[in-house]
């Protein structure tokens, strides 16, 4: 039962995140959507930083089970889906995915904990991009790997989730984004040859 409270808590503070920002989360507005007293939102998290905190943490295990998940039977077919399933999780998770890769929100710092989740998602995607080149590299080379096909993602997701996507021809943006990630992945393969 305690799970799904604070599920149902996680819920209504993502649903409030999305619509506005830190701003909107108070923790008499997160009570109120989650239909329980403020008692109840301290007894599960310590007030908004801790709210921001699950979510933070819940969004970045999600894209890590995500990349996890990732099918195929060549790393980079492995690394394609990976992404795949980060564009759909970007969609789902607007709001988590928002929280996540915020570069400037007001009144939240991630803790400690919530830049561990961050730091495992990556090295996640750094162990599936590093698959792709046969010669051994360094960390850092296997590093640069990663943030190139991350930034590629991120990227589209971005100009996705910005105004800009409404005045422009934007169709099939997921299948783009891909096809743009393969010619990516091709000449990382092709350099390493």
């Amino acid at each position: 039962m305690k799970k799904d409270t604070r599920q149902k808590i996680l819920s209504a503070a993502s649903a409030l995140f999305l619509k506005g920002g830190t701003n909107a989360l108070s923790v008499r507005a997160i009570a109120d959507g989650a239909g329980m007293s403020t008692i109840g939102i301290y007894s599960h998290f310590k007030g908004k930083q801790g709210i921001l905190d699950a979510l933070y943490i819940e969004g970045f295990e999600l894209v890590e089970q995500a990349m996890k998940a990732a099918q195929g039977g060549t790393a980079s077919e492995r690394v394609i889906n990976a992404c795949e399933r980060i564009l759909a999780f970007s969609e789902s998770n607007a709001a988590h995915y928002h929280l996540i890769f915020a570069s400037n929100l007001k009144d939240y710092t991630p803790s400690d904990e919530a830049i561990e989740a961050g730091k495992k998602a990556f090295i996640t995607l750094t162990k599936l991009t590093a698959a792709l080149i046969k010669k051994d590299l360094l960390i850092e080379q296997k590093q640069d790997l990663a943030m190139q096909i991350w930034a590629l993602n991120h990227g589209y997701i971005s100009l996705n989730q910005h105004e800009i996507s409404k005045r422009i021809e934007w169709n099939n943006w997921k299948d783009r984004a891909l096809r743009a990630i393969q010619l990516h992945v091709n000449a990382l393969e092709a350099s390493y040859e």
